[in-house]
């Protein structure tokens, strides 16, 4: 059994304990040990197993929802259509008049948006006209023979 093995049989302390302790000892030595834990994977392992619980916990999530979804339909009935309404802004926040104020003004925020996005369209389009004009009539002032020479 080499030592690798024996130093991940009994864990990242180990692992951690070389690092120092090669460190303490021959500088280099540390460095190769820290590259063999980078090459390895052996330190990418924490920081994927983080992101492998943030993954599990984000399904339960999405699953509890669905589950919260197919309980209140049970109960709820034929109001899903007043919900589907509702979800497209946001969570309800189980006061209707202040939802419908909310829909309403992100729908107006939202065409608001896009009349200033229009906006900044045709005042680009005009900006880049005038300056197409300029250019031409620079143009036409400038006399057609060749340019003169600098004389120095």
């Amino acid at each position: 059994m080499g030592i690798a093995a024996r130093l991940d049989e009994i864990g990242k302390p180990a692992w951690i304990a070389l690092m120092v302790v090669s460190f303490v000892l021959f500088w280099p030595a540390g460095l190769a040990v820290l590259a063999y834990l980078i090459g390895s994977g052996r330190m990418a392992c924490w920081k994927q197993e983080r992101r492998w619980r943030r993954h599990e916990m984000r399904e339960f999530r999405h699953h509890m929802r669905d589950q919260m979804r197919a309980a209140a339909d049970r109960w709820f009935g034929d109001h899903r259509a007043e919900r589907e309404e509702v979800r497209d802004s946001g969570p309800s926040s189980g006061n209707r008049a202040f939802d419908e104020y909310r829909s309403e003004t992100l729908r107006r925020l939202e065409e608001e948006e896009r009349e200033f996005r229009e906006f900044l369209d045709r005042l680009r389009i005009a900006k880049d006209k005038a300056e197409f004009d300029e250019f031409l009539a620079q143009r036409r002032r400038r006399p057609d023979g060749p340019e003169p020479q600098p004389q120095g």
